[in-house]
């Protein structure tokens, strides 16, 4: 009974094993491949994932889970990229300095001819897809950087989009006028702007 079960774990672990973009790009697929949708893709909520027959010459019986839950609902992959690959422009931006947050290793990944891979960056060593493949909100203010929180979130989020960091708590204001919680302004452009000022909120 105990082999039974140690059998029944094995198998489900196999059958929840996370994807690797690593594996399958080494094997010279193109994007487009396995997430044929995206060409055409017009809304946020457009599940992207591969169709079943994409995994079929290879994989059998393989259920692909429902996409993740996005904060945003206003994107067009189709319009994107008609613009051609944006790397060069994000490159440009973190090399400017104006990258409205830590780049890490980003840069390192924007060498790259691949339009899709502007945005989802490290894929060919991604071996579990994770919030890393998917684009910053520093991103997209690269381009879209009218900034007038809140009214600003609205284009992209949904009005009950819960965008605020963990740390805007119901006691936020005082602990952070206070000095409490170390803030600098750099913490707070990525939402804010860089033109916000202190009395704006205050």
């Amino acid at each position: 009974m105990k082999f039974f079960a140690i059998l029944l774990a094995a198998w489900g672990a196999a059958q929840a094993a996370p994807f690797s973009h690593k594996l399958h790009l080494s094997l010279k697929l193109d994007c487009t491949t396995c997430h044929s949708a995206a060409a055409a893709s017009t809304k946020a909520s457009d599940n992207l994932l591969p169709v079943q027959t994409a995994c079929s010459p290879c994989h059998q019986g393989r259920d692909i889970p429902a996409p993740r839950h996005t904060r945003v609902v206003s994107f067009s992959h189709a319009l994107h990229l008609k613009m051609g690959n944006v790397a060069p422009i994000i490159a440009a931006a973190i090399d400017k300095k104006t990258y409205l947050q830590p780049p890490g290793d980003l840069r390192r990944y924007l060498d790259t001819g691949n339009p899709c891979q502007a945005c989802h960056r490290g894929l060919p060593d991604s071996v579990q897809v994770s919030p890393a493949d998917m684009p910053k909100m520093a991103d997209c203010i690269v381009c879209h950087s009218d900034i007038d929180n809140p009214f600003s979130c609205e284009k992209c989020h949904a009005k009950d989009a819960n965008l605020k960091p963990s740390s805007h708590v119901a006691n936020f204001i005082s602990n952070h006028t206070s000095g409490k919680l170390n803030l600098d302004k750099a913490s707070c452009i990525i939402c804010h702007g860089t033109n916000f000022r202190c009395l704006g909120c205050h």
